[in-house]
């Protein structure tokens, strides 16, 4: 299963991880310094949960990042329902 969100469309980006070595100026060191790059995956925060669709009269799956579920929260299960059937996603 893809690390997609079903309404958000999130999905995982790249960046780095970063080694560092040395002292913090602060610390009265000579300051940090990177000594190496890594390929790293930011992985959204997605979780599966069954929502009450009232309208009719069921529950829907959905996959969802955790500000997804803010959005449903403020805006209404129902309208993400018709917007996601609008764009061809079954639900």
């Amino acid at each position: 299963m893809s690390k997609v969100c079903q309404v958000t469309g999130r999905r995982p980006s790249r960046g780095y991880k970063y080694s560092i070595r040395g002292i913090a100026k602060k610390k009265k060191g000579i300051g940090l310094k990177v000594t190496g790059k890594t390929k790293r995956r930011f992985q959204p925060n997605l979780v599966t949960k069954r929502l009450w669709l009232g309208e009719e009269n069921r529950f829907i799956s959905l996959r969802l990042s955790t500000s997804a579920l803010r959005t449903i929260d403020k805006v209404g299960l129902p309208k993400i329902v018709r917007n996601l059937r609008a764009a061809g996603t079954k639900v």
